[in-house]
């Protein structure tokens, strides 16, 4: 049993940048975890989400928004990435450079070709006994979006559906169908 910190991560991680390499890395129950990288379609779930709940979230000043790049050392020691998170405005009031030192108050996971459903969706249940508001899980595969909360409702979400979360951000909505990528089946070469 590893009893690695997250200094130890951060050795790990200026080692490898220090070799050119530029790895994910989370830290989980003291073992540092390598993550995958994300496939092109789960990518632009990702910034279609950000994008669109950002159109919300910045002119109200509501609070920040994260892709999957911004880590956070949680309660239970453990360093976490997900895929999509937000913070109040209250919680944050200034971004800093380093890890966020609390809990997300909104996690998005999202499934990429390589991942396993089962330790997403439980990765998700995690973070929700830790304290986030609200939990996603988004399986560009199948077109669903399942929405977590602490009190174990969970609603599953397809195309017609519409996702909302007031308790965050009030009377905001997005068609689920506007979260997949675009098929361009036409375009004039002029443009």
């Amino acid at each position: 049993m590893s009893n690695l910190t997250v200094k130890d991560l951060e050795i790990l991680q200026a080692t490898l940048n220090q070799a050119g390499l530029d790895y994910q890395l989370e830290l989980d129950e003291g073992k540092i975890l390598v993550m995958g990288l994300s496939d092109i379609v789960s990518s632009e779930v990702g910034i279609q989400l950000i994008r669109l709940l950002g159109n919300w979230v910045y002119p109200r000043r509501l609070g920040r928004l994260f892709d999957s790049s911004g880590a956070f050392i949680l309660p239970d020691t453990n360093l976490k990435v997900p895929d999509v998170s937000f913070v109040r405005a209250q919680r944050l009031k200034k971004s800093f450079r380093y890890f966020g030192e609390l809990v997300p108050d909104l996690v998005v996971e999202i499934k990429s070709h390589s991942d396993r459903i089962k330790p997403l969706k439980e990765k998700i249940k995690k973070y929700l006994e830790l304290g986030v508001q609200v939990g996603i899980f988004i399986d560009p595969d199948q077109e669903i979006v399942v929405v977590y909360r602490p009190n174990g409702e969970e609603t599953e979400l397809r195309n017609g559906d519409k996702l909302t979360i007031p308790e965050l951000f009030g009377e905001w909505e997005l068609p689920i169908v506007e979260l997949w990528p675009p098929v361009f089946d036409e375009f004039d070469e002029d443009e």
